[in-house]
């Protein structure tokens, strides 16, 4: 199993429309923000952790919600939900590291193996994210630009629907699926015709 199909493990199973009540209520009443944070905390950094390593992913997790609590009063829907929401500000933040996450892929490429210290001690990171950094998918996950790259982890790893993923990043969702058809081939190519995505065609 990969790192990429892996994550499907971690699929949230929550009420939107509860998410979005307590978003909403939130900006009268702080705390009822706390909800959100333990729901969705885990889900971030693991999704940070798998882009960036265990350290940076702390940092991007933290800044996700501090961003969140601040902004909570421009929220808007538009289609998307509160989850959507919240990892499209984390895509933002991993964005200003794309150099470290370049590297980082590069250098798993070359290793070919996952240090456990890079991934900090979530076991589930480490599960989540052994088998998707070899070698060969590192280096692939290095090459695609970071649009498609986006896409490609959001909708794998991150597990949002393209709706989802297209409210996360601020465009169509026939760009989602155009950037994921793009990212999908160049891992096929990469990994001699074989796709560890796991994303159904048209999903």
């Amino acid at each position: 199993m990969t790192a990429i199909d892996a994550g499907r493990i971690h699929r949230a199973r929550v009420d939107p429309d509860a998410d979005t009540a307590a978003l909403l209520a939130s900006r009268t009443e702080p705390d009822r923000f706390a909800a959100l944070f333990d729901r969705y905390h885990p889900d971030i950094r693991r999704y940070a952790a798998s882009r960036l390593g265990g350290e940076l992913a702390d940092d991007v997790a933290a800044d996700t919600f501090l961003i969140a609590f601040r902004t909570r009063h421009k929220y808007r829907s538009g289609g998307g939900n509160v989850r959507a929401w919240l990892f499209g500000i984390a895509t933002n933040l991993i964005r200003r590291q794309h150099r470290d996450e370049e590297r980082r892929y590069r250098a798993l490429a070359r290793a070919g193996a996952v240090a456990e210290r890079d991934l900090g001690d979530d076991g589930t990171v480490s599960r989540v994210t052994a088998d998707a950094v070899r070698p060969a998918l590192a280096e692939a996950l290095a090459a695609l630009t970071a649009n498609d790259r986006d896409a490609l982890l959001l909708t794998a790893v991150a597990q949002l629907e393209y709706a989802e993923v297209a409210a996360a990043l601020g465009v169509p969702a026939g760009t989602v699926g155009s950037r994921l058809n793009r990212a999908r081939k160049s891992i096929r190519a990469a990994l001699g015709d074989a796709d560890p995505t796991g994303i159904d065609e048209g999903a």
